[in-house]
């Protein structure tokens, strides 16, 4: 427990709050005791001046009697410890106390000492400078003694019993000595009362803060830490719970996505320990299945050779020997695949790839019953492709939408045509990276099954991630915060924290900051992806203009792909199919399109059908 830091802050915080309220309590009772002995100091003034004013008659009357007779019945009252008249000289004149009157007091005592500072008697002093505060010898509380000066008024001097010459300033003093008790006792009663308003204060602020940092500290804190823990083990499924806006709440987030990303990374590195073990498989097992079908060709080019003159056996036979050869090169189509090999291209006719792969395949979808439905556009220019390597594109689909059609029926229509395409929202971003040449692709997080541009944003100190879509143009972007205009933004590269943003331009449209993306051997792109907005410019393909495309799509009336699934499909070794599925076929088809610069999309409802949209550039040269 102590080595908590909940238990370090709470620890923390309670001595630093008694420091604050022992500080706050010592200065208010020290304040209270000052302003309470000052009234004191003011109320035993005013009777002293009352005494003074109650004997002033008989003093100049030098009436000694009726003045002896006051002060004693002033010092009969409670608290009033002493009362005395002391001449110029420091004698006692009148005294409540009879056994005090002719005694003379020392000037240079303490209490006299402000009045008789270096022989000179001063004519006026504050009520502060003429109390004293002591400790009488035995006594159990405090007194208060305070000199009032009488001074020589006109009616002193003037007055024919009295020989008071006019200089003379000060004819004496009053002194007053009244007990504190009282006093002390409120002063003690205030100490104990903001001592315990202090206590009091100190544990009512840790028992909030207790349950403050257990709720919003240590709770979330205590998840975090099984989080870890259940990561540690390997559970890397595991997810923390929803922990507020604030910077834990975010941590938490930032935690989910990165045994998110640790999951797919640890799919991805199983999918390419399959990829290499299907390449070494294929490389060993090439060489068995090549052998028996050049067996196969050999005969069937001979048994071609020999049946000339028997049409419908010879049709057959070119049949069989198309499709061993076919085969063989579906054999090194799979080394291919796992060696990213380059395409034979040549100028083809896309209609007669497309009734090859039909011919294939017809028997198989006439035993579904399954309606094949051509809608072919005339007059389609011919463009460089690999034959054999688009045969199996549009081989694999029909397969495909065999298989989710099922064995009650259905229709494949096939649908050709010629169109001419912006590049906005077509050009595919196949490679970006930053000014110091770090790539940005994001193969893990995918955008419609591509792989996205992953950029770091910081914005109001906090940092996050956003996966720009890689279709040029396409404002499809994923983020974990919204972005407005004149959010102070920051883009950075995620690997080295470079900044993204050019300085010298701002948004048309929005006027946000715009970042700028290497493209190799294409130029830069630059956008900005405010909630709003998203904006974005690439000078080397909008150079180019619209461009001729062979559009074919494929689509079925089989049972649709959930949305869900739809960023997945491509992915190598992802099937729906179970044990039936390898999970190669559509991703065999990406890469394939990939190395030819063309373009696949997919839209699909559940219950309603597929539709597979490839697009694949005309080239004039």
């Amino acid at each position: 427990m102590f080595s908590k830091i909940a238990f370090k802050l709470i620890i923390t915080t309670s001595l630093l709050a008694i420091l604050i309220f022992s500080g706050f309590a010592f200065l208010t009772i020290r304040s209270q005791n000052a302003l309470l002995l000052d009234q004191v100091k003011n109320f035993v003034n005013a009777q002293s001046e009352t005494i003074k004013n109650s004997t002033k008659v008989a003093m100049l009357g030098n009436n000694r009697e009726v003045t002896h007779a006051i002060i004693r019945t002033i010092g009969q009252q409670p608290c009033i410890r002493q009362v005395r008249i002391l001449n110029k000289e420091g004698r006692v004149i009148y005294a409540a106390d009879s056994s005090q009157i002719n005694m003379v007091v020392d000037k240079k005592a303490e209490a006299c000492y402000s009045c008789h500072e270096s022989n000179q008697p001063l004519s006026k002093l504050s009520i502060s400078e003429r109390a004293r505060i002591y400790l009488p010898p035995g006594g159990t509380s405090r007194v208060m003694g305070l000199i009032n000066p009488i001074y020589n008024e006109p009616s002193c001097w003037k007055a024919p019993c009295h020989a008071h010459p006019k200089t003379q300033t000060v004819l004496g003093v009053l002194d007053l000595t009244v007990c504190l008790s009282k006093v002390d006792r409120e002063i003690k009663a205030a100490k104990h009362k903001m001592a315990l308003l202090a206590l009091v204060s100190i544990l009512v602020l840790a028992i909030v803060l207790w349950l403050l940092v257990k709720q919003l500290v240590d709770q979330p804190v205590q998840k975090l830490l099984v989080a870890t823990r259940e990561v540690a083990s390997g559970n890397l499924n595991y997810k923390v719970p929803e922990l507020g806006n604030d910077e834990l709440g975010f941590l938490a987030r930032s935690f989910n996505i990165m045994t998110q990303k640790l999951t797919e990374a640890r799919q991805q590195l199983f999918q390419i320990d399959k990829m290499a073990s299907l390449g070494r498989l294929a490389a060993g097992v090439a060489h068995e299945i090549n052998n028996p079908l050049t067996g196969i060709l050999t005969y069937a080019s001979f048994l071609l050779k020999r049946t000339k003159d028997q049409p419908e056996i010879n049709k057959d036979l070119e049949v069989i020997v198309r499709e061993t050869m076919r085969s063989r090169e579906i054999v090194k189509g799979l080394l291919d695949f796992a060696r990213q090999s380059i395409p034979k291209k040549i100028r083809t006719d896309i209609h007669q790839v497309i009734e090859r792969a039909i011919t294939v395949l017809e028997n198989q979808l006439l035993l579904n019953h399954i309606q094949v439905k051509k809608q072919f556009s005339e007059n389609l220019p011919q463009i460089l492709i690999d034959p054999n390597q688009m045969q199996q594109v549009f081989t694999n689909l029909i397969v495909n939408a065999g298989q989710a059609i099922g064995q009650g029926g259905g229709t494949i229509t096939i649908t050709t045509a010629l169109t001419r395409l912006s590049p906005y929202g077509i050009a595919q971003i196949r490679q970006a990276l930053c000014p110091k040449g770090h790539e940005l692709m994001d193969e893990q997080t995918r955008i419609d099954g591509l792989p996205s541009i992953k950029l770091k944003i910081r914005l109001n100190g906090k940092e996050s991630f956003v996966h720009l879509d890689p279709i040029y143009g396409r404002k499809n972007f994923k983020s974990e915060i919204s972005i407005n205009e004149k959010d102070p933004v920051e883009i950075l590269c995620p690997k080295c924290n470079i900044s993204l943003i050019d300085k010298s331009k701002k948004c048309p449209e929005c006027s946000a900051p715009v970042y700028t993306l290497e493209i190799p051997g294409k130029g830069q792109l630059q956008g900005c992806f405010t909630s709003s907005c998203g904006w974005q410019y690439w000078e080397y393909i909008e150079k180019q203009g619209p461009r001729d495309y062979i559009e074919i799509k494929v689509s079925d009336t089989g049972c649709g792909i959930p949305p869900e699934l739809i960023n997945k499909i491509f992915d190598p070794f992802f099937t729906t199919k179970g044990q039936q599925g390898t999970g190669l076929g559509l991703a065999v088809i990406w890469g394939i399109l990939e190395n030819h610069e063309g373009i696949i999309s997919v839209e699909s409802k559940v219950g309603a059908g597929t539709t597979f949209t490839i697009h694949l550039p005309v080239n004039l040269d």
